[in-house]
This record gives structure tokens, C-alpha cells and sequence, in this order.
């Protein structure tokens, strides 16, 4: 599928990347980023408009994180109520989502990108405000967009190392990142002991 797809990016360009963009943010197994990064690719090579590419990679996001978003709102009353344990670890999700929510939605857009569908459908679910949701939504598919696409503009003559770095990069963020956030919550674990 993925040879496909390349195959067809000349050709259909901007169509076919919000496409995959729109897909990829409803988990359908599609290679969004692998495609972005060819898209800069032949930006650089002229063959495509990066307007446009960059336009209709970020829209086609945008969109199926909506969707997927409103998806998770209408899931989230088909849930049985909760009781007891159940019900507050639910009441300290929706708090954390409330207070964390925003960083949460903007880095799962590029950093975490591959929680970013779970993310989506259980901000809607959680009915975490749709206004916050949207600007974290909106300003991290910019990162995601900007990233990917802009690989591919600058390694043009060597995707395969673009894409390289591009994994080996935001793994390490990712794993800083998981490192940090592990790291404060033991600092609150061990305030919360001494006191």
C-alpha cells in the first residue's frame, strides 16, 4: 500500500496527502508522516506546490481530528455509568485533562503523534472543552506539518535519511519528554509522602 501511495503523490499531490492526513488521525493504518516528508520532497524538487502541500497536509489533520474528537463525544454516552473506583478515577481524568489538556492534544499532534487518534477520541469522550481542544489541535498540526514536510524539502536527495531522522529524533524528544514528566511526577509522589 505504501508503494502505492508514494506512486500516486506526483500525481495527486495535495489531494492525497489531507487524505491520508484525514485517515491517519482515524486510525486507519495509512503512512501520513512517510508521505508528508515526500511531499516536501518533491516541493523541493518543484514537481509540487508547498503551499498547497502544506495547506492540505495541515487541513486534512485538522479535519480528522475533529471528527475523530466528536466521535469520542457521542461514544461518551454510550458508557455505562460508573461507580465507585471506576467513577473517581474517571472524575481525576477529566481534572487532569482540564489542567493538563492543552500541552496534552498540542504534543500528541508531533511528539506523541501516534497516541494522538486515542488522545483525540478520549478528549471528546471526557467532553474536554472543544475550543481548547481545536487550538491545541490546530497549532500542533502546524509542528507536525512543518516538521515532516520540511524534511523532506531540506533531504530531498536522501529521503531515506530524512525519514531516518525524523523517527530517531522524535523518538529521543519523546523519550526526554517521558523521562521529565516521570521525573515530576516522583517529585510530587515524594512531597506528597513527606507531607
Amino acid at each position: 500500500m505504501t508503494d502505492t501511495l508514494l506512486a500516486m503523490l506526483p500525481a495527486w499531490g495535495p489531494w492525497l496527502l489531507a487524505a491520508t492526513a484525514f485517515l491517519a488521525c482515524l486510525m486507519v493504518p495509512v503512512p501520513a508522516s512517510l508521505l508528508a516528508i515526500t511531499g516536501g520532497a518533491l516541493v523541493a524538487a518543484g514537481d509540487l506546490d508547498g503551499v498547497q502541500v502544506a495547506v492540505a497536509t495541515w487541513a486534512g489533520a485538522v479535519l480528522g481530528d475533529q471528527v475523530i474528537y466528536f466521535i469520542g463525544r457521542k461514544a461518551g454516552h454510550f458508557f455505562p455509568p460508573f461507580k465507585g473506583k471506576r467513577r473517581r478515577m474517571l472524575a481525576r481524568a477529566r481534572a487532569r485533562l482540564r489542567r493538563n489538556g492543552i500541552l496534552t492534544v498540542f504534543f500528541s499532534r508531533w511528539l506523541f503523534a501516534p497516541l494522538a487518534p486515542s488522545i483525540n477520541l478520549a478528549a471528546g469522550a471526557l467532553r474536554f472543552s472543544h475550543l481548547r481542544f481545536t487550538l491545541a489541535s490546530v497549532t500542533g498540526d502546524v509542528f507536525w506539518v512543518g516538521l515532516y514536510v520540511g524534511l523532506g524539502y531540506v533531504f530531498s536527495a536522501n529521503l531515506s535519511a530524512a525519514t531516518e531522522l525524523a523517527s530517531s529524533t522524535l523518538g529521543l524528544l519523546a523519550a526526554l519528554a517521558a523521562l521529565l514528566i516521570f521525573g515530576w511526577w516522583l517529585r510530587g509522589a515524594a512531597r506528597r509522602r513527606s507531607n
